[in-house]
């Protein structure tokens, strides 16, 4: 079975931010999971896939639990 990786610009592409952003984020240990291999930094794209699915966000979920603790909705 053959694991996929996309190198830090690779990923900054996909997800239209820069590079930087990336390193920032390795630095404060937010982000997906990356592997460094002889000084280059690569993403599995099953952690990137898994990483994008924890992000997702259901905004109508989101007003609804708002709504019914009696906040705004």
């Amino acid at each position: 079975m053959t694991t996929h990786h996309l190198n830090q610009i690779e990923l900054s592409r996909r997800w239209g931010i820069s590079h930087r952003t990336l390193e920032r984020w390795r630095s404060l240990g937010e982000g997906p999971p990356y592997l460094k291999i002889g000084g280059r930094v690569v993403y599995r794209h099953d952690d990137i896939e898994r990483y994008e699915a924890e992000q997702r966000r259901n905004d109508r979920s989101q007003s609804q639990r708002i709504a019914q603790a009696g906040g705004l909705a």
